[in-house]
């Protein structure tokens, strides 16, 4: 029966079942199109042949959301739109072995004809074509991997080639996986696809969450995954994210899409426990019950939840670490955070502690910059944006408080990462955890 996850007179988006193939083929098995073909004769009593525009295709083994167009108008506009990537589409796949947090996989790849594979060849071999994608690893368990996909480009067997060729090939592909076993399923999904409805002109987003013996374990992840939230942990008491930029971390931040509201969508209720900046990436901690949520919040109040950030920065502070000692005063209507060396009337201290990682000369039009891991002692408002831009020293990708002229040499993005919860020892709720550090990468470390 088919899986319809959306359909008006312009589209029909669907999941497509694993190991159906998108299109009438040699082995004669039943195929996608002609199903949604004929759900659309049923349904709507169609006399004739039924028009059902192909606009993009899935791997038979593989799962995951489609689209149809229902008119010749729309079937152009969204092939344009994929043709241009302004479509996006997201996978999932289970890997094997831990790889790193976060990576750009760029090769060339000929499809062998004979055997329908493709292969990563060198730079220049006649007809090879540029494969390029960007994966970020959502959590590993028993040596596998989740790892959330973006594709740069829309080449033959991409995903599966290409993770195969750093030594993490897919779990179940009987292709590219030396290890798979006769009969297991292929872990690949396409569980998000963002598309411009083509009469509407907005812009819509369909998704599918993958189920099976492979996933089981990464059920709650993949969910997490389905609502925009990549989870590097998850218990019965806690939620730990790692936060994309760009999206706000609780409804109190304003706006309605944020961390805490697409974590409901997936878990049910849920309760915010501290927040990063907008623009900030990395780990973000929610609760899931009461208890929990008591727990964190003391631990927050008495800093004994101790929290890790790395920055990049220009130039360099003038020792190699440190601690800095400033106060603000905050202008909440301009949500802009002021800085002094010295108390002021309506001040608050911030004390934040600094160590200087790496330094950079400058290169390829870009000025000198340094790497920092932070430690905050207190939690001010922009606290480490404002306290580094003080001493002449802005995060770069910092409009706010840095320098705009500068940052457009680095290209886009904040670099300022929450890489590490470490949890202290002496809990109640959470006691499973004494001890535990959670870390997570910056993403500017694999630009």
């Amino acid at each position: 029966m088919l899986n319809v996850i959306y359909e008006d007179n312009h589209l029909l988006v669907v999941e497509k079942p694993v190991n159906m193939p998108v299109q009438e083929d040699a082995s004669g098995d039943p195929d996608l199109l002609s199903a949604a073909k004929d759900y659309i004769k049923q349904k709507y009593n169609k006399p004739g042949e039924v028009y059902l525009g192909l606009v993009h295709r899935l791997d038979r083994p593989v799962g995951g959301v489609m689209v149809f167009a229902r008119t010749s108008k729309a079937a152009a506009r969204l092939s344009d739109s994929i043709k241009r990537r302004s479509a996006v589409k997201k996978y999932c796949a289970i890997v094997e072995n831990p790889l790193p947090p976060y990576g750009n996989l760029k090769n060339y790849i000929v499809k062998d004809e004979r055997s329908h594979s493709a292969l990563l060849v060198p730079e220049g071999t006649p007809g090879a074509q540029a494969a390029s994608l960007e994966y970020a690893s959502v959590c590993t368990k028993d040596g596998r991997t989740l790892v959330d996909i973006g594709l740069h480009t829309g080449r033959h067997h991409q995903i599966r080639a290409q993770f195969a060729g750093i030594g993490c090939p897919l779990h179940g592909d009987q292709r590219y996986n030396p290890a798979a076993r006769p009969g297991q399923q292929i872990a690949l999904w396409a569980y998000s696809l963002t598309i411009e409805h083509p009469t509407l002109h907005e812009p819509m987003t369909f998704t599918s969450v993958p189920s099976g013996a492979a996933w089981r374990p990464f059920e709650e992840e993949t969910s997490a995954l389905s609502s925009g939230v990549r989870c590097v942990y998850i218990d019965k008491n806690l939620v730990i994210v790692n936060k994309t930029a760009d999206i706000a971390c609780t409804v109190r931040d304003g706006g309605e899409d944020t961390v805490e509201a697409r974590l409901a969508c997936a878990f049910g209720e849920i309760y915010p426990v501290h927040r990063l900046d907008v623009p900030t990436t990395g780990l973000v901690a929610f609760a899931r019950n009461e208890a929990a949520y008591e727990e964190l919040t003391a631990l927050i109040r008495d800093r004994k939840l101790i929290k890790i950030y790395r920055a990049e920065v220009l130039g360099a502070p003038r020792s190699k670490e440190g601690e800095l000692l400033l106060y603000a005063v905050k202008d909440a209507e301009k949500a802009l955070v002021s800085v002094y060396d010295e108390p002021v009337p309506g001040s608050r201290e911030m004390r934040t502690g600094f160590r200087v990682v790496e330094t950079h000369k400058p290169y390829d039009g870009k000025p000198a910059s340094s790497v920092l891991e932070l430690e905050l002692f207190t939690g001010r408002t922009h606290q480490i944006r404002a306290s580094l831009a003080h001493i002449g020293c802005p995060v770069i990708g910092d409009d706010k408080y840095g320098d705009r002229a500068a940052n457009k040499a680095f290209g886009r993005g904040l670099r300022l990462t929450a890489v590490r919860l470490k949890f202290p020892k002496g809990m109640k709720t959470l006691s499973y955890l004494d001890g535990r550090t959670f870390e997570a990468a910056a993403p500017f470390e694999y630009n």
